[in-house]
């Protein structure tokens, strides 16, 4: 039997203006600005101030041009006048007759001091100094600069394809197997795959063998080790190319056939014996492979690889060991609400109110005057909250921002800043996902500074980023023949007086980009 039952709870609800802040909190500055133009573009109640500046200089410009063409018109009318004046009063033979004689005088002149004469054309070309200017011709202007042509991975190859002077069916098959390369420049996709993507897409039919066939003239393109379907068969590709001039790549090629697991295990004793090498031997086999690229694709420029750029949200100067943090000028725009909004609403408030339509734009109006008012408000809470923020984990982590040493860190988390400000824990970590700070030791994301304690035989709680630092040391001095492996890690490590299990040594070498001991063997 269904029963209607009431019942009284309590909840929270993000309202929008609180949902809109956190999505402005969270986005980093590059992303800021576009967020802004967005807000400008679907609300004509908020401005740009900056905006207004502009017209401003481009009405002082507008007027300055004006004077000028006044001036210059007065300009033109005087030397028009002048002009009359000198021609009445002058005539031409008076005026030849009057520089026949300083020519005389001139070179009588140049005759008594020996002086080197010079044409009028090369005395202009010079400088204070004597040096030649360029040629009258020249303009700055006029110079071509280079420009950078790119091509994708994917283009490169379509030009090496045209060069093989394929049937139509053929080239079809070029096309599909180098469309079927991924950024590294494998092919991972099957031959059989590639079968079925031909018959189905393009109907054309051909056998396995002819797709392999195509593919192996494909493998011959540049860059070396392109069309490969895992690392062994890039690896020996482009060593086949080396077989004429280096004797040894033979022997590569027969390492990476018969024994390529152990290589990739490092098990260099089981593959000297297998293959009857002496150590220099394997040594310089060894070598010869390792100079290999193994992702060839990634040489080849692509339009899909972008640089990727960090732009600080903060600016730390650092004045005689006063800390001064600064926000990024792009996270305080100057946005102001719409003075002609604020005074139409005014007008039509006054107006008569029975009026549907007047009543309807007084809501429009006033919907848009509000949505301006709390996004200049949200922008200054951002500003506001980043400060407050940043400045606690500048005065958390002081001894680090001072010179940047690493083992002056001191393990924070984000509670600690939270509690320190009086924020919520979700809030600072919205903060510190997606902003950085400039500082003069470099640019570093605010999470960099975030790190778990590590306890000490002395009962202190230092950084993990400082037993981190130790750890990398410790890789860095091993005998590479012999590396050291968790298990000596965690003892050389609570023989330093860091309390740590050896899970948390490997969780910490995974971090640093270290791998297992076995991977680090060298010859």
């Amino acid at each position: 039997m269904q029963k209607l039952i009431q019942n009284q709870i309590i909840t929270q609800k993000l309202s929008p203006q609180q949902i809109q802040f956190i999505k402005l909190l969270q986005i980093p500055t590059a992303e800021l600005q576009a967020r802004i133009e967005e807000e400008l573009e679907s609300n004509p109640a908020l401005e740009d101030n900056r905006d207004n500046d502009f017209e401003k200089d481009k009405e002082k410009e507008r007027e300055r041009d004006k004077e000028s063409k006044e001036n210059e018109d007065f300009d033109n009318d005087f030397k028009d006048d002048y002009n009359d004046d000198y021609n009445s009063s002058n005539t031409s033979e008076d005026y030849s007759e009057e520089f026949n004689d300083y020519n005389d005088d001139a070179n009588e002149y140049e005759n008594d001091s020996n002086v080197d004469a010079i044409s009028i054309d090369e005395y202009l070309r010079q400088d204070d100094n004597g040096y030649q200017y360029q040629d009258n011709n020249y303009r700055e202007d006029e110079k071509e600069m280079p420009i950078m042509m790119h091509s994708s991975l994917n283009d490169t190859l379509m030009g090496q394809l045209g060069f093989l002077r394929l049937t139509d069916t053929d080239e079809k098959i070029g096309e599909q197997i180098i469309g079927s390369l991924d950024n590294d420049g494998y092919l991972r996709r099957s031959l059989a795959a590639i079968v079925n993507d031909l018959a189905f897409a393009q109907n054309i039919e051909v056998e396995e063998k002819r797709v392999e066939e195509i593919l192996r003239e494909i493998q011959l393109f540049e860059p070396a080790g392109i069309g490969a379907r895992d690392l062994k068969e890039c690896l020996i590709l482009q060593l086949e190319r080396k077989v004429s001039e280096n004797m040894l790549a033979e022997l590569a090629i027969r390492l990476l056939d018969d024994c390529f697991e152990e290589f990739t295990k490092k098990h260099y004793d089981k593959i000297a014996k297998k293959l009857d090498f002496e150590p220099e031997e394997l040594k310089e086999v060894i070598q010869i492979i390792l100079k290999l690229n193994p992702k060839p694709g990634e040489n080849s420029t692509s339009f899909t690889n972008t640089s990727q750029y960090l732009i600080p949200d903060f600016i730390l100067k650092n004045d005689n060991g006063k800390l001064d943090v600064m926000l990024n000028s792009k996270n305080a725009p100057e946005l102001r609400v719409n003075s002609s909004y604020a005074d139409m609403l005014d007008t039509y408030s006054k107006s008569n109110k029975k009026d549907k339509n007047i009543r309807e734009t007084v809501s429009f109006v006033k919907q848009k005057l509000d949505s301006a008012k709390w996004f200049i408000d949200a922008i200054k809470q951002r500003q506001q909250t980043l400060l407050r923020t940043m400045n606690a984990i500048i005065e958390y982590q002081y001894e680090f921002f001072q010179d940047g040493d690493e083992s002056k860190f001191r393990p924070m988390i984000l509670k600690d800043i939270a509690d320190k400000i009086g924020m919520d824990i979700s809030t600072i970590s919205r903060v510190a996902n997606s902003k950085a700070i400039q500082a003069d030791f470099g640019i570093f994301p605010l999470k960099y500074f975030f790190s778990e304690g590590i306890s000490t035989d002395a009962g202190e709680d230092v950084s993990s980023r400082e037993v981190k630092f130790v750890l990398k040391e410790m890789v860095d001095n091993e005998h590479k023949k012999k590396p050291l492996s968790d298990d000596k890690l965690e003892k050389m490590l609570k023989s330093k007086g860091y309390q740590i299990a050896r899970r948390t040594v490997a969780k910490y070498r995974e971090q640093l980009n270290i791998p297992v001991a076995r991977l680090r063997k060298k010859l």
